[in-house]
């Protein structure tokens, strides 16, 4: 281990067993600009030879040493984990530092160091009525049941939403709070349930499925809240709306904490500092597992592009970002983005999302991002993977660009983006399964936020598929900008705000 990332995991380490602050150095999105620097003896890049490059061996290689850094996490939690605060987390972000500094004097590093708050869900059960639920989910970041300890109550229909604070009879006060989903973030519907004195909120669908969702940011009123299937929510509200009782016991036991985690940033140092690629992918994993296709994958595709790059010269600069806290809700992207001045938010002119790159059952999926919806420039990002897979004779299938991963406040910034993925717990298509492989009616990927998410849980074939597009997308706009559209937006689109439901893997409203 070099020095200076001796230095970064110790005081990482430190911070995270209760020391004052991080003792990284902050550096600002100015100070993150490099100087340009001349380099005359390395070919131009070249997106062919790049992507030669790239191979499964180097890959899987990297798997491995991925999965022995999630081991580390064995203490705390009892299985290979990488999730924020764990000692796995921070062996990757040595891991990422450490293998960036190795490259030399062709990238700048910097760590941003921020506050994330990390949830975690121990224990739970719902009892409605005479049964107990089988589809109550505890929502993201919800604090538990008074002293962790059932709590009893009445289930009471909450008028309209809940989306304002006047819905929430005087009878929710020592009750259950029942509340359809819908308008709102989730948080504000628990928010008004506990200004309104109820003991536990439940959240149900207005369709049949089950809600995974989250409260988002922290509240001294948020109160132990579920989801539940509108399915299985049905029967409750023609009881309720007859007049009949239910009552229920709600349980949760559960932790919201406030850490200090490091997003990495690596920057070329030669190239156009005013006209910057960038791209992403998260460090981080849940707690449940080891997160070796949840983002290892595109952690790793991510240190292979940049290290297999430093064999050409560029005319724009490439910044590589490795996110922190994205599980969590996209914490690390979000606080990059938002803290970042206009001037310097006009300098990258994309941004690109790379977020499960080898899912075992996987499609070849293209976000289907649109000039319409969202900053101009991201549909020319996504003609340019189309593109890329129609010349390898490659089928590809779009999915939504619905705010689950780390480009969404890039998109509300007003910066172009997109990215590629191969599926998570979503269910593949017969049409899928004679497009690309694999079997339908299964999960893309059957480990997906799992304790099997491990080495065994990535298709080679994909993965190195996949990185060889994500060279392509790097070496392209390092080389020129040509054609591509200047920025011009410093917000979303209107519709882009109205359609856009997640904030990272769970459902906000």
């Amino acid at each position: 281990m070099g020095t200076t990332a001796r230095r970064v995991i110790l005081a990482l380490c430190a911070s995270s067993s209760g020391a004052a602050g991080l003792q990284i150095p902050f550096l600002s999105p100015t100070s993150q600009t490099p100087v340009q620097v001349a380099n005359d003896t390395k070919p131009l890049i070249n997106s062919t030879a790049i992507q030669e490059l790239i191979s499964g061996e180097r890959l899987m290689v990297r798997a491995k040493k991925m999965f022995e850094i999630a081991k580390l996490g064995e203490s705390e939690y009892n299985h290979p984990t990488r999730v924020i605060g764990s000692a796995g987390h921070l062996g990757t972000l040595n891991y990422i530092y450490e293998t960036i500094l190795q490259l030399g004097d062709y990238y700048t590093i910097s760590n941003q160091s921020f506050p994330a708050v990390s949830g975690n869900v121990y224990e739970s059960r719902l009892v409605l009525g005479n049964h107990v639920s089988k589809s109550a989910a505890p929502m993201g970041l919800t604090p538990p049941t008074k002293d962790k300890q059932p709590v009893h109550g009445d289930v009471v229909l909450v008028k309209n939403d809940g989306c304002a604070y006047s819905d929430y009879p005087a009878e929710v006060a020592g009750n259950i709070a029942f509340i359809l989903r819908g308008t709102c973030p989730f948080g504000t519907k628990s928010e008004h349930a506990g200004r309104a004195g109820a003991v536990a909120a439940i959240v149900y669908n207005y369709e049949k499925d089950n809600v995974q969702g989250t409260l988002g940011n922290p509240s001294p009123f948020h109160v132990a809240t579920f989801g539940l299937s509108g399915e299985e929510a049905e029967p409750i509200i023609k009881k309720l709306k007859n007049k009949d009782r239910v009552d229920a016991i709600a349980y949760i036991d559960a932790e919201v904490k406030s850490i200090l985690t490091v997003n990495i940033i690596a920057q070329t140092t030669q190239g156009d500092p005013d006209n910057c690629v960038m791209l992403g992918g998260h460090s981080d994993s849940v707690a449940e597992g080891p997160g070796i296709n949840d983002d290892g994958t595109g952690t790793m595709s991510l240190l292979e592009v940049a290290t297999q790059l430093t064999k050409f010269s560029v005319n724009n600069c490439v910044r590589f970002a490795w996110w922190a806290g994205e599980e969590e809700g996209l914490l690390g992207s979000d606080y990059y983005i938002y803290s970042l001045p206009a001037v310097e938010n006009k300098k990258i002119r994309l941004f690109m999302d790379y977020d499960m790159m080898a899912s075992p059952n996987f499609a070849y999926q293209i976000y289907n991002a649109t000039n319409a919806v969202n900053p101009t420039g991201s549909e020319e990002l996504r003609d340019l993977y189309i593109d890329w897979y129609t010349k390898q004779g490659l089928n590809y299938t779009f999915i939504p660009f619905d705010g689950r991963s780390d480009y969404d406040g890039f998109i509300r910034n007003g910066v172009p983006g997109g990215g590629i993925a191969t599926g998570a717990e979503g269910i593949k298509t017969k049409k899928e399964e004679k497009m690309f492989g694999g079997k339908a009616g299964e999960w893309y990927d059957p480990c997906y936020h799992q304790l099997c998410d491990n080495v065994g849980n990535v298709n080679e074939k994909a993965w190195v598929v996949n990185t060889k597009l994500i060279a392509h997308s790097v070496a392209t706009y390092a080389r020129s900008f040509k054609g591509f559209p200047k920025r011009s937006s410093l917000t979303a689109s209107s519709i882009y705000d109205r359609q856009t439901k997640y904030h990272g893997s769970k459902l906000f409203i």
